[in-house]
């Protein structure tokens, strides 16, 4: 989640203001730049924009964290890579903005252990990983509550899986403002496109992941010739029997990820072929790996370059988390003076 700060635009409006994180854990994959980075990219010359590397949420499901640093620096250099501008938007760690974990604590004084328990991903990690049930698993939707109204934030990008947290933070934003006073505006669910797109799995189950699915899953960091060896072994079929068939799902994902990357003559090309029973997927998977490696190569040139300049990252760090704190500060004296606790 981050801010877009730059007051002597006038493109963008500073009370607009779009708040998102993502957790440092797996690898970010073409279903992140389709379903998200893209988004951000246009976002941040039109509001302001707070993206925020979620290491505080990572730490409920990843505690050893031997790895945090490296996996923070490799989020943010993909996200710069994928055309994210420090310049333009608050670019920022979590844990680097303090006041996040002050309003988690107050928040905390206004969530129920009983809805808590009732949400969809806390029964579903606790499914996953009965050893680790936490306290901080348990209220992962009031961190999460914090992040967001800690800038006053008004539109939050979510995907499907999280409009039950947004909710919750729009419950919280009420509950504080019914007792204490008029603070914070209710958040809701924003994309800048009319059309969420989903980028499916290459074996025809879901998306891509993260962490599932790895054979299935397109990254962002991939070599080219592991791109070209993952949609050469994507699901297919010997082909239709009867012109004008109908699409089997898994055949109708590839179709999918060529109009996210090839040139519309080639898709037009290999649907007519479908409908013509002439088609030939091996051909046609050797084609969108080209194409998918003329897409995703640069993202990753990039992303390695950035890695190996330590000192920008720093900087870029640095920056986005005093953009972010400027604004939490105001907010957290606003929460303080609302609830009484300003002595002096």
């Amino acid at each position: 989640m981050g801010e877009v700060i730059q007051e002597n635009s006038s493109q963008v409006n500073p009370g607009n203001i779009v708040m998102s994180g993502i957790r440092p854990t797996g690898f970010l994959h073409l279903g992140n730049y389709f379903g998200a980075m893209q988004n951000y990219v246009k976002m941040q010359t039109e509001f302001t924009c707070y993206f925020m590397v979620a290491d505080l949420h990572s730490l409920t499901t990843h505690p050893d964290t031997s790895e945090l640093k490296a996996n923070v620096q490799r989020v943010l250099a993909e996200n710069i890579a994928c055309g994210l501008d420090p310049e333009k938007a608050a670019i920022y760690c979590q844990s680097q903005v303090f006041e996040t974990s002050e309003l988690y604590l107050y928040l905390n004084m206004l969530a129920y252990v009983g809805e808590l328990e009732k949400t969809v991903t806390f029964k579903e990690k606790v499914r996953l990983n009965p050893q680790n049930v936490n306290a901080g698993l348990l209220t992962y939707p009031v961190l999460m509550s914090a992040d967001i109204l800690l800038h006053r934030a008004k539109f939050v990008p979510v995907g499907k899986d999280q409009e039950q947290h947004l909710e919750m933070a729009r419950n919280y934003a009420q509950r504080f403002n019914h007792r204490y006073g008029e603070v914070f505006p209710e958040p809701e669910a924003f994309n800048f496109n009319s059309k969420l797109v989903k980028v499916p799995a290459l074996d025809g189950s879901g998306k891509m992941s993260k962490s599932e699915n790895q054979n299935a899953t397109i990254y962002l960091s991939d070599d080219n010739d592991t791109i070209r060896k993952k949609l050469m072994k994507a699901k297919t079929d010997s082909g239709p029997v009867e012109k004008n068939s109908q699409m089997p799902d898994y055949i109708e994902n590839l179709f999918q990820l060529m109009e996210l990357v090839s040139e519309p003559s080639f898709i037009q090309e290999q649907k007519e072929a479908f409908n013509n029973c002439t088609i030939r997927y091996g051909d046609m998977k050797k084609q969108l790996g080209e194409d998918m490696v003329r897409f995703i190569e640069p993202i990753r040139t990039r992303a390695e370059e950035i890695l190996k300049d330590g000192p920008y990252l720093e900087q870029v760090m640095k920056s986005g988390a005093e953009k972010a704190r400027n604004s939490a500060i105001k907010t957290m004296s606003r929460v303080r003076e609302a609830m009484g606790l300003s002595y002096f």
